[in-house]
């Protein structure tokens, strides 16, 4: 559908008022549900996109992007969401961001939102969304980059290998002696970047000739409550594990806090990995073995990919960003007679 289409048409489409369109648009909340879906679906039919302000309408230029990222709870999307925003600033390009809590069915429509709030293109946080947002992209011809993993999808993505990178930490385990090795992940349910990384743990136990199917692996939110009780769980299991891989460094340090309060040692009798190397990584003690991720290239990079598509320009599809293990205090042999 054309670009063209008009408050009226989806008025029309839908069944409504142009006032209930709006009011659906602007003030979700006081609209009923069934109502809501009916406009949201004749909006989506139509590819309609408003931008606000009158400068905007007429150039369709707003010197906006948006950024749809999982959570703002921790300093997982911190760093990159800096560089990315920094580098758009330098642009003269302003920055919208909205939290989707890692709910697809939210992170769909502050898609859409974003776009009819005028953002020119968008940053996504790995491919794994429903259909109906990239189809909403697809109409609306808004450009988007993909970030934080790598995608066969046509727009461009600046990201890194998540499996080869939890698969090169699982290594590091293995060569240290660790069997008996567990993980705590986040949930991977409409989350490529936690699957890949679980799906690179049990790839590395397979080269090691270890039966993938004895990992044992605790799906949880990233909070560190959550990293702890997954902790107790896998501790009075039959064979407890004497190392455990964490899905980020919230989780690693949410099961280092644990197995404190249970009285054990960190690494002597428990070794314990995050993934990402944010700042706490390097305070907690001991200090957390992770894997590194260079978020400030990749938001620097991410930036520039979009502002390239913004303007017309066909960037390079993909931009791999290379990871490295950083050694700390968490991880080390297994406790002779484990």
């Amino acid at each position: 559908m054309s670009l063209r289409s008009k408050l009226e048409d989806v008025a029309k489409m839908a069944g409504v008022s142009t006032a209930t369109v709006s009011r659906c648009l602007n003030e979700p909340g006081k609209v009923t549900n069934k109502t809501r879906e009916r406009v949201m679906n004749a909006v989506d039919a139509l590819g309609y996109t408003p931008h606000f302000g009158a400068k905007a309408l007429a150039s369709r230029k707003t010197r906006t992007v948006g950024a749809v990222i999982p959570t703002m709870d921790n300093a997982i999307f911190a760093r990159g969401l800096q560089a990315f925003q920094e580098a758009l600033a330098a642009a003269g390009v302003t920055l919208l961001v909205s939290s989707s809590g890692y709910d697809a069915e939210q992170e769909a429509d502050q898609i859409r939102v974003l776009v009819m709030r005028g953002a020119e293109g968008v940053l996504l946080i790995g491919t794994a969304r429903l259909a109906k947002a990239y189809e909403f992209l697809a109409r609306s011809k808004t450009p988007y980059v993909i970030a934080w993993a790598l995608s066969d999808r046509e727009s461009p993505c600046v990201g890194f290998d998540n499996m080869g990178a939890a698969k090169a930490m699982a290594e590091r385990v293995l060569a240290l002696g660790h069997r008996d090795i567990a993980m705590i992940s986040g949930i991977t349910a409409m989350n490529d970047r936690a699957a890949s990384r679980v799906e690179g743990v049990r790839a590395a136990l397979v080269q090691g000739g270890l039966d993938p199917d004895r990992l044992s692996v605790e799906e949880v939110h990233y909070a560190f409550d959550a990293a702890g009780k997954a902790f107790e769980r896998l501790m009075v299991r039959e064979v407890p594990p004497t190392a455990i891989i964490c899905g980020n460094d919230v989780l690693g340090v949410g099961a280092i806090s644990a197995a404190k309060r249970r009285g054990l040692r960190v690494p002597e009798d428990i070794s314990i990995t995050g993934f990402d190397d944010i700042d706490i990584a390097a305070h907690v003690e001991p200090g957390l073995t992770t894997v590194h991720v260079p978020h400030e290239r990749m938001g620097a990079g991410a930036a520039a990919a979009l502002l390239a598509l913004i303007e017309g320009e066909t960037p390079q599809a993909t931009v791999c960003i290379e990871t490295r293990i950083v050694e700390r205090g968490s991880l080390g042999p297994p406790r002779v007679g484990a």
